[in-house]
């Protein structure tokens, strides 16, 4: 099986390190990964200007690619060279992220953004995050990555991305593995500060989570579980949907 590994924090992100050393042991990986960090970039593509491609090596990687361009860009240039070069991609793995992707994150993550352009192209996709940015535990992440080919592969429709958010603790302080949908009750407190002239930067945190009896990743994150979502790229609201259709609309 050959698994394509991208993820959002750059090449010489930790966690990407790891999810590579943990899938080399099941499958043959290849690498395709930003040169630096584009966190929060979502599903964005590079237009309109060039995307540098370079050759490199990676510790457990057949093959690996270092670029200039977006996560999603990552997946799709992924696909397309390791296919040219005679190894067709099976899976697309996105991760290991230096943070969560809960909630409302997966909008705004390149991480999950990875990973729904392989959905989007028919590839079966996890993406793999560990609930901090400062994390050092990626032990337990790695092994539900490698675990999860079973499960999705040929099982799972390819259009689903199936998103995994482990806290980062050592494996005997982890409670478990909670099957949750996406909670929507997180905000985040960020402004956009004045650096120099008319130059500002976004900062801030995400705000606290106060519902810790419901049954979501925010919650489950929370009370110290692995958590594991299927995510869908469908984005339609189908019972609005048919309350606008008795709208009084025409032309």
């Amino acid at each position: 099986m050959n698994l394509l590994v991208v993820n959002d924090d750059g090449i010489q992100a930790a966690g990407f390190a790891a999810l590579v050393a943990a899938l080399s042991k099941v499958a043959d990986v290849y690498v395709c990964a930003p040169d630096s960090q584009r966190s929060a970039k979502s599903h964005s593509i590079t237009l309109g200007q060039d995307v540098t491609i370079e050759k490199t090596q990676f510790p457990g990687a057949k093959a690996a690619y270092k670029i200039s361009g977006t996560p999603a860009d990552c997946t799709k240039i992924g696909l397309q060279f390791f296919a040219e070069m005679g190894a067709p991609i099976d899976m697309v793995y996105s991760g290991i992220n230096m943070g969560s992707n809960l909630g409302r994150d997966t909008l705004y993550s390149g991480t999950i953004g990875a990973a729904a352009e392989a959905a989007l192209s028919g590839i079966h996709a996890v993406a793999v995050s560990v609930d901090d940015h400062d994390a050092v535990h990626f032990d337990v992440a790695g092994e539900l990555a490698a675990a999860a080919i079973e499960f999705v592969y040929g099982k799972l429709d390819p259009s689903v991305v199936v998103s995994i958010n482990v806290p980062n603790l050592p494996r005997e302080e982890i409670r478990g593995i909670k099957f949750v949908p996406l909670g929507d009750k997180r905000y985040y407190d960020d402004r956009f500060h004045l650096v120099e002239g008319n130059r500002y930067t976004l900062s801030g945190q995400p705000g606290g989570f106060h519902a810790p009896d419901e049954e979501n990743d925010l919650a489950a994150a929370a009370a110290n579980y692995a958590v594991i979502t299927p995510l869908q790229m469908d984005l339609t609201d189908y019972e609005s949907l048919e309350i606008i259709k008795e709208w009084s609309m025409h032309l």
